[in-house]
């Protein structure tokens, strides 16, 4: 038995007696066999290195640091392997101990370990932000492997308060372990995490995109297509990526992208080396992960574009009305005073059905926040499944659908764009021509691998001038017909020709 099987199988033990609630707590989801192996090979040996140290930030049972430890037995070489390992769940500690133990003794290289029984963050806040006190010359590590808890904490909390030069918003505990690895690094070090895909493009993690693709470079990035084939037996959903990036201020010319459907198919994965400049871009500091070079034609012909829709006079917005807070206000038939209130399931082939039939369409309410004038949008479904053809799915709302009302109501699971002026049909229907056509649709699964479609990410997105938003409204109003196809048509007309 191999040291990394032998912690596997202590890890899968631990998992089936200890309840998941209690794991949760510290955000702990433990890594597979394969998904340790492939990590673990991202890193370059550096030739002639006798001695390394190595940190696991969030240690968990160790199977990280074994992968990477087991990895160096075929250096002989490396005399000598320093490992860092920071865990402050007791009840995980005596595991990863005896963990590290076994795999000592497996080792032909000398070995030493430490575990820090600590806040990975707030131990190191003195140092990270040169305080009284602080030490001068924090040890700084040649490889930093790690899978950080996900856990979302409120921005007063201390880990947020004690890096407040990433923080913004509502953070998670995730980038500020990336934020501090990044600290504990050497120069020309690697580090190698597996974290949500969340922060390529959130607007709450624009500040941490920005000081760490500045202090460090993104060497490889590894997708995986089934979101619940990462952790199998933890029944996590959520959209995990791994990286490697490298501390330097040099860019590389390509980024190495790799994908997988799951978390044990690594000898099946395809391979496409990425322009840097494709993948890292604009202002927001956008990590746009691109898989294939057609998808890196997508993004250089809509980043042509220098429009974005608030620099036109639009805006999307998430709707106004969440209907489980107010429950009081929702009537299910059209009363005296009542709006409409729209929800997802009036977006159908491409245009804004009511009434459905549907419970709840109707709003009674004098609060000015849950009402909006009756003209027309654009409406965006916010949530759609993984498996759906679209990200992007809207319909067109025509305010003279409806001329009996001079308010309507947006229930808060769709978007919609309006503007400062009220917008024709022209407009609406250049739009849809945008957000229904399949060159726009991908360029937003390039940006955010959710299945929220999110308005500040769009909001940020190219889009034509107005002239050539209307000219394709009336293209499609002449055409009479709503299908991807024809969108596809029209707008690839004014990307590619004119």
């Amino acid at each position: 038995m191999s040291m990394l099987d032998f912690a596997i199988m202590a890890t899968t033990e631990y998992i089936d007696h200890m309840p998941k609630s209690q794991r949760k707590k510290y955000g702990q989801f433990f890594t597979s066999k394969e998904t340790a192996i492939f990590m673990a090979e991202l890193f370059e040996i550096p030739n002639g290195c006798e001695v390394l140290s190595i940190l696991d930030p969030g240690a968990g049972s160790g199977i990280l640091s074994i992968a990477l430890l087991e990895r160096l037995q075929s250096f002989s070489v490396i005399k000598e392997i320093r490992l860092v390992c920071y865990e402050n769940d007791p009840n995980i500690m005596e595991l990863l101990r005896t963990n590290l133990e076994t795999a000592c003794s497996y080792s032909q290289q000398e070995i030493s370990y430490e575990i820090v029984p600590d806040n990975y963050i707030l131990s190191q806040s003195n140092d990270y932000n040169l305080m009284l006190g602080a030490n001068l010359n924090p040890e700084k590590f040649d490889f930093i492997i790690g899978n950080p808890p996900y856990m979302k904490i409120a921005k007063d909390t201390p880990e947020a308060l004690a890096m407040p030069d990433v923080c913004y918003g509502a953070p998670n505990l995730y980038f500020l372990f990336a934020s501090m690895s990044l600290f504990n690094l050497k120069d020309d070090g690697e580090m190698v995490y597996i974290i949500p895909r969340s922060w390529t493009s959130g607007a709450y993690f624009k500040r941490f995109r920005q000081k760490f693709l500045n202090e460090g470079a993104l060497e490889h990035i590894h997708l995986f297509v089934s979101r619940d084939k990462v952790f199998e037996k933890e029944s996590v959903l959520q959209e995990t990526i791994i990286i490697k990036l490298k501390k330097t201020h040099l860019k590389p010319k390509t980024i190495t992208i790799t994908t997988t459907q799951s978390n044990a198919d690594f000898s099946e994965k395809t391979i496409f080396e990425a322009p840097y400049s494709a993948v890292i871009n604009g202002s927001d500091s956008y990590v746009y992960l691109v898989t294939n070079a057609d998808e890196v034609e997508i993004l250089n012909s809509l980043n042509k574009w220098e429009n974005t829709l608030p620099s036109i006079g639009l805006k999307m917005k998430t709707g106004l009305t969440v209907d489980f807070r107010n429950r009081e206000a929702l009537r299910d038939t059209a009363e005296e005073q009542a709006v409409p209130l729209f929800y997802s399931q009036h977006i159908q082939n491409g245009k804004v059905v009511f009434p459905v039939g549907k419970e709840h369409e109707y709003l009674v309410t004098e609060q000015r926040g849950l009402l909006q004038p009756n003209k027309n949008s654009l409406f965006v479904k916010r949530f759609t499944a993984k498996e759906e053809h679209r990200r992007l799915q809207c319909g067109i709302y025509l305010a003279k659908k409806h001329p009996e009302y001079s308010q309507i109501s947006t229930q808060n699971k769709i978007n919609f764009i309006d503007g400062m002026c009220d917008l024709s049909e022209c407009v609406v229907y250049g739009l849809y021509v945008l957000f229904n056509s399949t060159l726009y649709d991908c360029y937003y699964r390039i940006l955010n691998g959710s299945t929220q479609v999110n308005s500040t990410e769009v909001n940020s997105m190219p889009v034509p001038s107005m002239d050539v938003i209307v000219a394709m409204g009336k293209e499609l109003i002449a055409a009479h017909d709503m299908s991807e196809p024809v969108c596809d048509r029209i707008l690839r007309g004014y990307v590619w020709e004119k």
